[in-house]
């Protein structure tokens, strides 16, 4: 069985992954607050443990792993929207948690096996809750109840401070109630106008942190494989779900492997909507970058660097896919291969894994090892299968590269004819007229000794065409 390395930041180390059953593989990875679309970083986790999800199934077999993804359906934020718009916030969660799942499945993520939502876990948390007061690591005060972070001797090892480091150096919340400024909310009043539940403690609503962790002990069990997300949820909210998780459940671990995605960024700068750089992932889609082009840029990047989401490099990512859909294009899948997968399981290295692809789709084909083997069919079939546990090449995601329909021959050769006429006369500019044309309905135009070939691209559009008929 291939042997996992993954980084652990718990350990600050990378570390053979040992299930701790390998008939049932856990993981768990923080999902969306639902209150608007989902923008580039949003997707950046999704899949990066998408693949880690891929190649867990591959290893260990579909049946014995089990992907928890939540859904943060209450929340001040998605009670704001709800003021500004005048909505129902069920209408709003609604809708926006289906654009989350379709704009994700646009970029090739399976859907997890389990997708909580916070809204539907409450009693569990009233349980943890009381199970924390009554254990002395929580209290209640004015109607909120607080995490006693002193309570918790190892709070700070996942993000390396200390309790003190952090109230000098953090913007925390100072509240009366408060008993220490480090405690953290699990339980706060609800006014009338939002939504509330009843509890010991009089109608109110969760916390945030606690959502996490009564939904990956009632999905999971009290120790699990492997809890994932950004790194900007290292703190404070998986440095909370560990202290309130494993205070709750003592006899636990909770997670015994953390993962966290390194951040993103826009041509080089941090993505910002003062900037004008901030893009959703339906942005670009309805730009007509296609969600297999965009996961391709993603998977470019380890997941332990920050991500430079360019114009260039998506332009790169689809030149790339169209040339393995036309060698794949005729061929049957074949097996995975075991180089790619080694280095897939190396820390989820998917640059590395690509650039083994690259090697498939580009040795020569022809040179065989053995007689009478059929090397180029062989590795194609090989380039697919890999390339689909990485999540591309999947015909659920080849419909942007779908040409068969479009028939550029008299294009084509009247282009390969003005071209010819131009060398002779050295006049290029009925040779200019046409690939500008061409260009501007979205086209590729390849011109080399053998002849000139045309691609549709993304934003092909035929009527543009018309002019040159």
């Amino acid at each position: 069985m291939t042997t996992i390395r993954l980084h652990n930041t718990r350990t600050r180390k990378k570390e053979a992954f040992t299930p701790l059953n390998p008939d049932n593989v856990r993981m768990y990875v923080c999902g969306p607050t639902v209150y608007d679309r989902a923008h580039l970083g949003n997707a950046r986790p999704v899949v990066v443990f998408d693949v880690l999800y891929r190649l867990l199934r591959h290893v260990y077999g579909a049946d014995h792993v089990t992907y928890a993804r939540n859904f943060t359906d209450v929340d001040d934020k998605i009670n704001a929207r709800a003021a500004e718009s005048g909505r129902e916030i069920g209408d709003i969660t609604a809708e926006t948690t289906q654009w989350f799942l379709d704009d994700m499945g646009a970029l090739g993520a399976l859907e997890p096996d389990a997708m909580p939502r916070a809204t539907q876990f409450i009693p569990q948390m009233v349980t943890m809750i009381e199970k924390l007061i009554a254990d002395g690591h929580a209290y209640a005060a004015e109607g909120h109840v607080l995490f006693r972070v002193r309570s918790y001797k190892d709070y700070g090892r996942l993000s390396g401070r200390s309790v003190d480091d952090m109230i000098a150096g953090a913007r925390v919340e100072v509240a009366p109630y408060k008993e220490d400024p480090m405690d953290f909310v699990l339980w706060k009043p609800s006014t009338d106008d939002l939504p509330g539940w009843d509890s010991p403690w009089g109608r109110g609503r969760p916390g945030w942190h606690i959502e996490c962790s009564a939904m990956a002990y009632e999905l999971l069990g009290e120790s699990f494989d492997i809890h994932g997300g950004g790194n900007d949820l290292m703190f404070p909210h998986h440095e909370n779900e560990i202290a309130q998780s494993r205070c709750a459940h003592p006899k636990g671990d909770f997670a015994q492997v953390w993962m966290h995605n390194e951040m993103l960024q826009v041509e080089g700068k941090k993505m910002s909507k003062s900037l004008g750089n901030f893009f959703t992932v339906r942005d670009l889609l309805e730009q007509g970058i296609p969600g297999e082009v965009i996961r391709f840029v993603f998977l470019s990047t380890h997941y332990r660097k920050p991500m430079d989401w360019t114009a260039e490099k998506a332009r790169e990512a689809e030149k790339t896919l169209r040339k393995w859909r036309e060698l794949t294009n005729e061929v049957t899948a074949g097996e995975v291969s075991p180089l790619i997968t080694s280095v897939l399981a190396d820390d989820l290295n998917t640059p590395g894994a690509i650039v083994e692809l690259h090697k498939l789709a580009s040795r020569p084909f022809g040179s065989d090892f053995n007689a009478g083997f059929d090397k180029s069919a062989q590795d194609l079939a090989t380039l697919k299968a890999s390339a689909r546990m990485l999540g591309l090449l999947s015909d659920e995601m080849g419909e942007w590269a779908d040409v068969s329909q479009v028939d550029l021959s008299e294009l084509a050769s009247a282009m390969s004819s003005a071209r010819i006429e131009a060398l002779a006369s050295k006049d290029f500019s009925e040779v200019d007229r046409l690939k500008a044309a061409l260009v501007q309905a979205g086209i590729e135009v390849r011109m080399s000794k053998e002849g000139v070939e045309l691609i549709p691209g993304p934003q092909f559009d035929s009527s543009k065409l018309e002019a040159l008929k």
